[in-house]
C-alpha cells in the first residue's frame, strides 16, 4: 500500500493522527519497518546517519514515512490539508529542563522578488499557521539512526503569539524593502527571526537583487526562534505547568502599539526617580535578592521575575549601574562553556553563537547620584552583525589556543605564601566584544603532572588533552556596553 493511502491528505486531524504512530520509535525502526531493499536500507542509513549531515532526519520521514519526495517548494509540505511537516531536535539539560536543540527555519527570504507586504498573504505565514511539529530527542553520544521520536503533534502560534510575529514579520521585510537584508540580525525581532543559511563565506553572500542590486547580503530564512520552540515544547506540546506572566493586560495591547513600544513606555514613566523611591513604591527591601532586577520587572507590572514574552523572545533583564562618572564597572556574563565541546564547534553552529546572535537584552540604566541611584531609562538591544563578526575573531583566537592546548602555570605571589593558576587566553583587551574568564572566584584544576588545585571538582571542566582547569565563560566587555547605551541613558 502507497503511504499516502493510510492518512487524508486532506484532513490534518488525520496526517497528525497517522504521525503520532512514530511515538516510541528510533528512525532505524521507520527504516527497518519500511521493508525496503537490503542495499536500499544501507545507503538510506549511511546517507542519513552521517554525523556530519545537518539535518536531514525531516527528508528521511518525508520519503520514507509519509511516502511523498522532499522538496524545496514554498507551498506546505501537506498542501490539501495547508500542513507544514517539521522534524525538529530537543535535548534534556543536566537538570532536566527540556530544551529545543534549534531555531526552526520556515521558509528562505527572498531578494529576488519584491516582498509580500501582507503577512497573512505570505509564504512565511502559510509554512507557519499550522505545523505538525515532530521532536525527536538527540543525544550525540549515540549514532543518529538511535535517535527517539517523542512528541508529535500539530501546532498553530495562538493569537496572542501570532500578533507579535506579524510584527516580526514587518520589521524584517522592512529592512529588506529599504535595501537593509545585509543589516538583518536574529536579534532584531521578538519570536520569527531571520536565520543565516549556508556557511559564513563569499558564496553565502548574494545581491539584494530586487531592492539593492549593487549591495550583497547573507542568505537568510524565517525562522522560528530557539527559545520560542523550547517555550512551544515546554508549554503546549508537554503542557509543563509554569508560573509566567505577561506583561501585557490584554492582547488589543499590541494592536496599536508593538510589543517594544510598550515594555520601553512602562519603564520610562518612572525615569528620575530613585532606587530608594523604587524600593518604597513597590514594597521592595534593600537587602533583597536581585534587587535590581526585581525593580525593573515591578515597572514592568510583573509580580514575580519570570516574563512569558522575554522566555518566549530570549530577552534578558540586564540592569546597568553607572557611577557619577558615567563608567560601568561590570561586564556580561554567558552561561559557562564545556571546553571539549567548544574545541569542536563551529561558528555559526556554537552555543554561544546562537545566543549572542538571537538574544536581546532590556537594559534598564540606573545612575550613580551621592548615596543613590537614579533611574535613567531603558533601552532594547542586540548586537549588530558588524559587532558580531568582530566576536566571532575574539571566539576563533580563544578556540585555538583550547585546540592547541591551554597554557597553564602556577604563579607564587611575592611573599612566596600561596599562588594562582595563568592561563594565555587573550586579555580582556584583546578584542573589542568579547572576552573570556572564570564566571566564579572558585577554582578547580587537574595539571599536566596529576596536581589538583582545589577540592570542588565541580567548579572545574575537562580540556581536550585530559587537564582540567576553573569552568570559563564568555563576557561582553562592559567598555563595549557602555558604547551601546544611548547617550540620553549616560547623561
Amino acid at each position: 500500500m502507497n503511504e499516502t493511502e493510510k492518512y487524508d491528505v486532506t484532513n490534518p486531524l488525520s496526517i497528525q493522527q497517522y504521525s503520532q504512530k512514530l511515538i516510541g520509535k528510533t528512525f532505524m525502526d521507520v527504516i527497518n519497518d519500511a521493508e525496503l531493499d537490503e542495499d536500499i536500507k544501507a545507503s538510506i542509513i549511511a546517507q542519513y546517519g552521517n554525523p556530519k549531515r545537518k539535518g536531514g532526519l525531516g527528508n528521511l520521514l518525508e520519503e520514507i514515512y509519509f511516502g511523498y519526495k522532499a522538496n524545496s517548494d514554498q507551498e506546505p509540505d501537506f498542501p490539501e490539508a495547508g500542513v507544514e511537516l517539521k522534524v525538529t531536535p530537543y535535548e534534556i539539560r543536566k537538570k532536566g529542563n527540556y530544551s529545543a536543540g534549534e531555531r526552526l527555519v520556515i521558509t528562505m527570504i527572498s531578494y529576488q522578488q519584491a516582498v509580500e507586504e501582507d503577512f497573512y498573504a505570505s509564504h512565511a505565514y502559510k509554512k507557519l499557521k499550522l505545523t505538525l511539529l515532530i521532536y525527536y530527542l538527540r543525544n550525540r553520544a549515540i549514532p543518529k539512526m538511535e535517535y527517539p521520536i517523542d512528541f508529535v503533534t500539530l501546532f498553530s502560534p495562538p493569537e496572542e503569539d501570532l500578533k507579535i510575529i506579524q510584527q516580526d514579520y514587518n520589521k524584517i521585510i522592512t529592512k529588506v524593502k529599504d535595501g537593509k537584508a545585509h543589516e538583518l540580525s536574529e536579534g532584531d525581532t521578538m519570536y520569527l527571526g531571520a536565520c543565516t543559511k549556508g556557511s559564513n563565506s563569499v558564496k553565502s553572500n548574494v545581491p539584494q537583487e530586487f531592492y539593492a542590486p549593487e549591495t550583497k547580503a547573507r542568505k537568510r530564512a524565517f525562522c522560528f526562534k530557539q527559545s520560542y520552540m523550547t517555550y512551544i515544547l515546554n508549554k503546549y506540546i508537554r503542557e509543563k505547568v509554569d508560573t509566567y506572566e505577561s506583561v501585557l493586560s490584554s492582547v488589543h495591547d499590541i494592536e496599536s502599539k508593538t510589543f517594544e513600544e510598550i515594555i520601553v513606555e512602562k519603564i520610562n514613566k518612572y525615569q528620575g526617580k530613585t532606587d530608594q523611591q523604587l524600593m518604597a513604591e513597590f514594597d521592595v527591601k534593600a537587602g533583597a535578592k536581585s534587587l535590581w532586577s526585581s525593580l525593573a520587572y515591578r515597572m514592568l507590572g510583573v509580580k514575580s521575575n519570570r516574563v512569558e514574552e522575554f522566555e518566549k523572545a530570549n530577552i534578558e533583564v540586564k540592569t546597568i549601574r553607572l557611577n557619577e562618572k558615567g563608567k560601568m564597572d561590570e561586564s556580561i556574563s554567558f552561561p559557562t562553556i564545556n571546553l571539549k565541546e567548544f574545541a569542536q564547534e563551529e561558528w555559526e553552529d556554537s552555543k554561544f553563537y546562537n545566543d549572542l546572535s538571537s538574544k536581546r537584552y532590556l537594559f534598564v540604566v540606573f545612575k550613580e547620584q551621592g548615596s543613590h541611584y537614579t533611574l535613567q531609562g531603558c533601552q532594547l538591544w542586540n548586537i549588530a552583525n558588524e559587532d558580531l563578526e568582530e566576536a566571532r575573531k575574539g571566539w576563533e583566537n580563544i578556540q585555538k589556543i583550547v585546540q592547541n592546548g591551554v597554557e597553564l602555570r602556577k604563579k607564587y605571589r611575592k611573599d612566596g605564601i600561596g599562588f594562582e593558576v595563568t592561563n594565555n587566553f587573550p586579555k580582556k583587551n584583546a578584542n573589542r566584544i568579547i572576552h573570556i574568564r572564570p564566571h566564579t572566584s572558585k577554582r578547580y584544576y587537574i595539571l599536566e603532572d596529576g596536581e589538583k588545585i582545589g577540592n570542588r571538582p565541580t567548579y572545574g571542566d575537562s580540556l581536550p588533552d585530559g587537564r582540567v582547569m576553573t569552568k570559563q565563560c564568555f563576557w561582553l566587555n562592559n567598555t563595549y556596553i557602555l558604547s551601546q547605551l544611548d547617550e540620553n541613558l549616560k547623561n
